[in-house]
């Protein structure tokens, strides 16, 4: 699917508040409240739009001590869903370089985090390497 500028501004003000009412969508992009509307449902059908979600305040929620973590692994399999099922993994990405992986870790504290670090390292066997990066300041986050 190719995207024009139409496409854009709609998408452009859904990811500022994905709860936007069509007629203010058709408001902001000079596009009729009709054409939003389909518009839409197409960039779903056709997978532009995954999901419709929502951004939560780190602090608020307890997540407020955030980590990235590189893994460098061996030449087995060693991601799985124990890892990207716990609840302390938001995004998981593979990386080119020295390290294979790169997950975007929230704690609530620094003993949360090396709980989960500790845990980590016993569990994971074909990990050969991590190297963790705690954040200092939340700049820009976006989903």
């Amino acid at each position: 699917m190719t995207l024009d500028k139409k496409d854009y501004s709609i998408i452009n003000i859904l990811k500022q508040n994905s709860r936007s009412a069509v007629r203010d969508i058709a408001k902001k992009s000079g596009v009729r409240p009709s054409t939003v509307h389909e518009r839409i449902k197409k960039l779903v059908k056709d997978g532009v739009i995954e999901r419709f979600t929502l951004k939560l305040d780190n602090k608020a929620m307890g997540e407020n001590f955030i980590v990235f973590m590189l893994i460098k692994g061996g030449t087995t399999q060693y991601i799985n869903d124990k890892i990207t099922s716990n609840k302390c993994v938001k995004e998981v990405f593979g990386v080119t370089g020295e390290y294979d992986l790169m997950l975007k870790l929230k704690f609530r504290d620094v003993e949360e985090f090396n709980k989960f670090l500790i845990k980590f390292r016993k569990e994971q066997k074909g990990v050969r390497q991590t190297y963790t990066m705690v954040t200092t300041a939340d700049i820009k986050e976006e989903i």
